[in-house]
């Protein structure tokens, strides 16, 4: 299952939103110190767009490896018990992605059935918070994909080995860290 351009689709999205949360506080700086005037909607929009990043970027998270994870425990288990931990701590995570998602849709939908509108922005707020459901959903995606690879062996735990990626990417020269010249 090739999925190359949902996956440059997300982080397209990532980096837009991190782009817009930046210009639009940016320019309310700008506005607000120079101009003495503030933009009313731009703490609001912000807001809603920084929602957009955390619900996405959970997801992203996930598949780039780049949650913190306490493995100490399970690195003292048996390769077998470890394995079988890792199965069951995906499924609790899979079934709370499960609840959460339902719970973000049927507060997505109340917010609609009110039909409330944002305070500074001329939209509905169920627009803005559809991030969550959808986020959640991604989310259990990318939780089930993990789950199928350690069900499959192409996969041995729920998280990367964190001293691990640390030590691959470390650099031989200390010098760099003790401030020492050569």
């Amino acid at each position: 299952m090739k999925l190359r351009w949902f996956e440059r689709f997300e982080e397209w999205m990532i980096a837009a939103l991190l782009a817009a949360i930046t210009l639009i506080t940016f320019a309310q700086v700008v506005a607000r110190y120079i101009f003495n005037y503030s933009f009313v909607w731009a703490l609001e929009l912000a807001t809603f767009l920084f929602g957009g990043l955390i619900f996405l970027g959970i997801s992203y998270g996930v598949r780039v490896g780049a949650h913190i994870g306490v493995d100490a425990l399970v690195k003292v288990l048996p390769r077998k018990v470890a394995y079988v931990v890792g199965i069951v701590a995906t499924l609790l995570c899979l079934i709370y992605t499960v609840i959460v998602f339902y719970g973000s849709w049927i507060y997505v939908d109340k917010m609609y059935e009110i039909g409330i509108l944002a305070q500074d922005l001329p939209i509905p707020q169920w627009i803005p918070r559809l991030v969550m459901p959808i986020g959640f959903l991604l989310f259990f995606m990318r939780l089930f994909k993990i789950l199928i690879d350690l069900l499959q062996g192409r996969r041995v735990q729920l998280l990367g080995d964190e001293v691990e990626d640390a030590l691959k990417y470390s650099s031989d020269d200390t010098s760099v860290i003790s401030g020492e010249q050569k």
